[in-house]
């Protein structure tokens, strides 16, 4: 990553992760808790290779979080600036897909440094509106 502080920022204020204690690396970097026991790790790393420029592509690599809640998740990503007519090259690009051919809805958005991430739920329908 290029900048720690701001990816710690997006990993803790957009993603709503919970930073975790990390051992004492003789380099710097971030740990995060994910449901089940997961981690992500951010790591500083003078030979980092960057997506540069890179526009949203949902084929390239990425990592999925699993939400309670699509419509919540959409509106919360538009309250901090996300937007689905942003240009492919626009950080704050969201792409939603309420019907995607996976069969559950997902969002896709990039984090600071363009590592694109999928956010999706097992419903479309949010937990109170199912019956």
């Amino acid at each position: 990553m290029s900048d720690l502080e701001r990816s710690r920022r997006f990993y803790r204020e957009v993603l709503g992760l919970r930073e975790i204690d990390r051992p004492g690396f003789p380099f710097p970097g971030a740990w995060f808790g994910l449901p089940g026991g997961q981690q992500l790790h951010l790591i500083v790393h003078h030979a980092a290779h960057f997506r540069g420029d890179a526009g949203m592509d949902t084929r390239y690599q990425h990592f999925a979080v699993r939400v309670p809640d699509f419509t919540e998740a959409v509106e919360f990503l538009r309250s901090r600036g996300y937007r689905e007519d942003a240009g492919d090259l626009d950080p704050l690009k969201m792409r939603v897909q309420p019907h995607a051919t996976a069969g559950f809805p997902q969002i896709y958005i990039l984090d600071p440094d363009r590592n694109v991430i999928e956010i999706n739920a097992e419903e479309l329908a949010s937990p109170g509106e199912r019956r």
